[in-house]
This record gives structure tokens, sequence and C-alpha cells, in this order.
């Protein structure tokens, strides 16, 4: 008898547990575009400044990829 409310215990538990880590999961921000480069970590559309722009046209003139270009420049 003791085995069955034991077993019982941990079912509830168990259930418990996975229930509680599924909305952690879903509150993780999935779409949101995040890159780092430099040690720099970014996230979502950056607003540049006329200058930032311009160091990211001169960048990508020279082999650098835009996503990258933007990050290097925003600093």
């Amino acid at each position: 008898m003791m085995k069955i409310i034991a077993a019982g215990v941990l079912g509830v538990v168990t259930v418990f547990g996975a229930a509680g880590a599924v909305p952690a999961q879903a509150k993780a921000p999935q779409t949101q575009d995040c890159r780092t480069y430099s040690g720099v970590k970014v996230c979502g559309k950056l607003q540049l400044t006329e200058k930032q722009k311009q160091c990211v046209q001169q960048a990508v003139q020279k082999g650098m990829t835009d996503r990258r270009a933007e990050v290097e420049c925003s600093r």
C-alpha cells in the first residue's frame, strides 16, 4: 500500500514538473532576430544614424555582409 501512494505522488510531481517546463519554453521569443559579431549582440531592426548607414554601405562594398556591417557600425 505504501508503494502505491509513493508512485501516485511521484506521478503528480512528474506531471507538474513537465507542465511547468512548457510555459517557460512558450515565453521564449522565437521570432526575434538576434545576431552577435565581435562580442556585440543586437536583436531586432537597428535604428542607424546617417553616419552609421554610410558605414554599413562602405563595409558592404568591401565585402562584409549587411547584417554584420549593421552590428559593427552600430557601436
